[in-house]
């Protein structure tokens, strides 16, 4: 008997990535059929912490090679070859698809959120340790200015931290705007590959919160369709207007965040807890990416909160706007301390406390 998610690549367009960049998982995952990987600061530490035994002697080495850096040097020195190793196993996937599969994304600092210049640099840096990368960065203000950039100087990117309708048209014409100035340019883009994020669950998260803040009494089923809805809107309008963009879905928190988008000419980037969860599910593998949304959940969701609004229609935020929204500074504030806990990692091994060696 085939897994879900094997069956859902068998039967349809639809991809599903693997949202780790841990090795082993993502063997695993594209053994039923994952054709990507992807990475930021939570999933970085997360698979430190399940396999630290294995990364600490290479964490100690860099240590003792580099007796002047700080943990910031080492921890970005652990998450390129984390992320190498990953794109070594999906190397074979992007040679087969010319480009258009087979990427392990990799994030920028997510502290360089207000500044292009720095996301740019990075970027480029990281584009040129592995060909098949995406470089992910967040749909901030000056995000979509290093997406517009980056695409013009050949980098795929994953743009992340996003949300809303807004912000992925946002997204899709800074990609384009690079693109052609690219194309003008007589250079290649035979293998490029963007990507944009939407990240389905933390837009539900985000208007539970503000149901809970604002005492908003609302049927609580709606919310779980939030994020489907702004998910569905979007990739409807990106196939009307033939964007070179392609829609990626994240943040799982129910199996609607996947099921209702079989069928659809898009990826899903799924934890690997969640495809266990997938494979052993009764939930029927069929296309519904056409299933529209009950429109009385959605008349409700726009009724009680305007940030539902705000996120749903394509003129409900400006790229101003972007770094502001409830939901993008959460998700930054989260990456931010996921980060932290990662530097806190590596310098609790570089500066070993002296009461657990029993000192």
């Amino acid at each position: 008997m085939s897994k879900a998610l094997q069956e859902m690549t068998e039967k349809s367009r639809t991809e599903f990535w693997n949202d780790s960049c841990s090795v082993s998982e993502l063997a695993d995952a594209i053994s039923y059929g994952a054709t990507g990987g992807t990475s930021n600061p939570v999933i970085v530490g997360q698979v430190l912490k399940k396999e630290l035994e294995t990364w600490r002697p290479q964490i100690v080495k860099l240590i003792e090679e580099n007796p002047a850096a700080d943990e910031d040097f080492i921890a970005w020195k652990i998450i390129e070859t984390i992320s190498v190793n990953a794109a070594k196993l999906l190397k074979p996937v992007y040679d087969k698809n010319k480009g258009r599969n087979g990427r392990l994304s990799i994030q920028t600092n997510t502290k360089f959120w207000r500044d292009a210049k720095a996301m740019v640099e990075q970027a480029t840096y990281f584009d040129s340790l592995y060909p098949n990368n995406n470089i992910k960065l967040p749909v901030t203000k000056a995000g979509i200015e290093a997406v517009e950039e980056l695409s013009y100087l050949g980098v795929s990117v994953n743009a992340t931290v996003s949300f809303t309708v807004p912000q992925c048209i946002a997204v899709a014409e800074a990609v384009e705007r690079g693109l052609k100035r690219r194309e003008q340019a007589g250079k290649d883009i035979s293998l490029m590959s963007p990507i944009c994020t939407i990240m389905v669950g933390r837009l539900d998260d985000w208007l539970k919160v503000v149901m809970g803040k604002k005492g908003v009494i609302t049927d609580p089923a709606c919310l779980e369709w939030a994020g489907v809805a702004a998910a569905k809107k979007t990739y409807r309008l990106y196939k009307e207007r033939g964007y070179r963009t392609r829609l990626l879905n994240a943040a799982y928190r129910n199996h609607m965040h996947w099921s209702q988008f079989i069928g659809g000419d898009m990826s899903m980037t799924i934890p690997y807890d969640w495809q266990q969860k997938f494979n052993a599910s009764d939930v029927e593998v069929k296309n519904r990416i056409d299933d529209e949304v009950d429109p009385r959940i959605i008349a409700e969701l726009e009724k009680k909160f305007p940030d539902f609004r705000r996120a749903y229609s394509e003129k409900g935020l400006s790229p101003a706007e972007f770094d502001s929204f409830g939901a993008t500074r959460r998700t930054l504030l989260s990456f931010l301390g996921s980060y932290d806990e990662l530097l806190a990692l590596i310098r609790g091994i570089m500066i070993a406390d002296p009461d657990a060696k029993g000192e």
